[in-house]
């Protein structure tokens, strides 16, 4: 017989199968009761109408079964789409949107507006009650700004001040706690305020992190377009210390953009968290197969002793 999580991911449900499915979610269910999960919510899943309507669900689904969860969300191609469309260009560093004060306009519209809005709408259909907020509202996230940025591997170095991009350095939660109190779904565009007031462009992953961190949660969730982190040989990894992620990244097993998400996962353990999952945005019910079933199916860190 298939494992609950692979019936649910080929969505071939006999009624005996279901009923395993069920009984093998209800321990983390019990478990899971009450406690805050906090979700990044990004990459390809959110192109994908069929996949971002069935994220939705999900997230109504934690929260009618007892589980606080909160979304942050991106919206980098989106950005880049309507950028593109107004004439503007997208230029990177280091992974971070140069962002002048032309492009932060695009992209609060986009990201607190168009991108923000159609997340509430399908939360609220599938039989949520979601609220769409930006880390400005309630004083949610203070960052500041990330000023000047190496060019990888530029010959003679070259540092470029990537604008308004900023990181967040306190997190304010009292307003997501109490829609949370009031079984609201808080969805989160990562955009946050200096000490001076001015609007700034924040990556989702590390925004999420100090969000899951100053809120005590149980879990932090990091959807991405790959499986989840790989070892030396190349196999997935179910479940990672901090010291062997720091071990992988010394050999070169975890490199590229794996590597900031990690440290984020590794920042938000040190904080509180009690677990981060790294996991495939493009499968199906993703965050449910990782919570709800026995052996997930993307990789956990957690701290040594655990």
């Amino acid at each position: 017989m298939k494992s609950p999580a692979q019936v649910i991911a080929t969505a071939t449900l006999s009624p005996l199968e279901k009923a395993h499915v069920l009984i093998e979610a209800l321990p983390y269910i019990k478990k899971f009761r009450g406690k805050t999960v906090v979700m990044k919510y990004g990459g390809h899943a959110m192109d994908d109408e069929r996949l971002r309507e069935s994220f939705c669900r999900d997230v109504v689904l934690l929260k009618y079964v007892g589980l606080n969860p909160v979304v942050v969300h991106g919206g980098g191609p989106q950005i880049g789409q309507m950028l593109e469309r107004l004439g503007i260009a997208s230029r990177f560093v280091a992974g971070l949107r140069v962002t002048d004060d032309e492009t932060m306009k695009i992209v609060e519209m986009v990201l607190g507006g168009s991108v923000n809005k159609e997340l509430v709408r399908l939360i609220n259909v599938a039989g949520g009650r979601a609220v769409g907020l930006t880390g400005k509202d309630g004083g949610l996230a203070l960052a500041e700004r990330v000023g000047k940025v190496r060019v990888p591997r530029s010959e003679p170095p070259e540092e470029i001040d990537v604008g308004r991009v900023g990181e967040v350095v306190e997190v304010a939660p009292q307003l997501v706690e109490k829609l949370l109190a009031e079984d609201f779904v808080p969805i989160i565009a990562p955009i946050a305020v200096d000490a001076d007031g001015e609007t700034l462009n924040v990556n989702a992953d590390p925004f999420a992190a100090k969000l899951a961190a100053a809120m005590h949660a149980e879990k932090l969730v990091l959807l991405t377009d790959v499986q989840g982190v790989r070892g030396q040989d190349g196999r997935l990894c179910s479940t990672l210390t901090s010291e062997q992620v720091k071990s992988l990244i010394k050999s070169g097993a975890i490199d590229g953009g794996m590597i900031p998400k990690v440290q984020f996962g590794l920042s938000a353990l040190a904080d509180g968290v009690l677990k981060v999952h790294i996991v495939d945005g493009r499968v199906e019910h993703a965050v449910l197969l990782e919570i709800f079933t026995d052996r997930g199916i993307g990789t956990e860190l957690v701290l040594e002793g655990a």
